[in-house]
């Protein structure tokens, strides 16, 4: 059984303020769920299933509270509720080191799906962090947190002013991704480096283009006019990462 309480308080971490508020996030289902336990099971604090995922899992029954499917569809933050929501403890902010590696520069990635599925994406590709501008989507939105489908937990994420961030980084290179520029199947994989992507629609602001090493570019073979930014990401972290 669940509270009318506990019901209102799970429902307010769909938002952010109350995310900051209490320091807490949601993730639904049993995979993402599942790999949360596994890689970070300190993290949680409540776990909420009903019997069929309880059955399936008891190696990971101790402390949750059994609810039926309709208690589920009342907490739940998904179109189709699905098994198990937990409550999970935001992640420690740890200010970046850049060198010897590999790291993601966001530039106003708003699209929830986008930004989880680049976390997701990074994680593949053994990339460990990613810099966020501070008008990017929030990491521990629900739709973050379902499309990173448990990555979250490996990748850190940090948001920050990335003009005067960028702006200290003087010893590593940082290459802008656009629409023109070098040809990334030219180039060497990456040891070190800053990897700028933009905004969906807008690209990367001039602020920040200005404070890039070099530009580089996926070229272009059809005719649209642009890639998606995760898409992106996936492309040139396979030949440059």
């Amino acid at each position: 059984m669940i509270s009318k309480s506990q019901v209102k308080y799970i429902q307010s971490l769909g938002q952010k303020k109350h995310r900051d508020e209490f320091g807490l996030f949601i993730a639904e289902g049993p995979k993402l769920v599942k790999e949360l336990m596994q890689e970070t099971n300190a993290m949680i604090e409540e776990v909420f299933a009903v019997e069929e995922w309880i059955a399936e899992n008891r190696k990971w029954v101790d402390g949750v509270t059994e609810i039926s499917f309709q208690e589920l569809e009342r907490i739940s933050q998904l179109t189709t509720p699905n098994q198990v929501v937990a409550i999970v403890k935001k992640f420690p902010v740890e200010e970046p080191v850049v060198k010897a590696k590999v790291s993601l520069v966001l530039d106003t990635i708003q699209d929830p799906g986008n930004l989880g599925t680049i976390i997701r994406t990074a994680d593949w590709f053994g990339v460990r962090q990613i810099i966020c501008s501070e008008d990017c989507a929030d990491l521990y939105n629900p739709k973050v947190v379902q499309a990173t489908m448990g990555s979250i937990a490996r990748v850190k994420v940090f948001y920050t002013d990335l003009v005067g961030w960028l702006q200290k980084q003087k010893e590593i290179r940082i290459y802008a991704t656009m629409l023109e520029g070098k040809d990334i199947s030219k180039m060497s994989p990456l040891t070190e480096g800053l990897i700028l992507i933009g905004n969906e629609s807008k690209g990367i602001s001039g602020e920040l283009l200005q404070l890039a090493n070099e530009k580089i570019t996926i070229i272009k073979k059809g005719k649209a006019e642009s890639l998606n930014a995760a898409v992106a990401v996936g492309i040139v972290l396979e030949r440059l990462s």
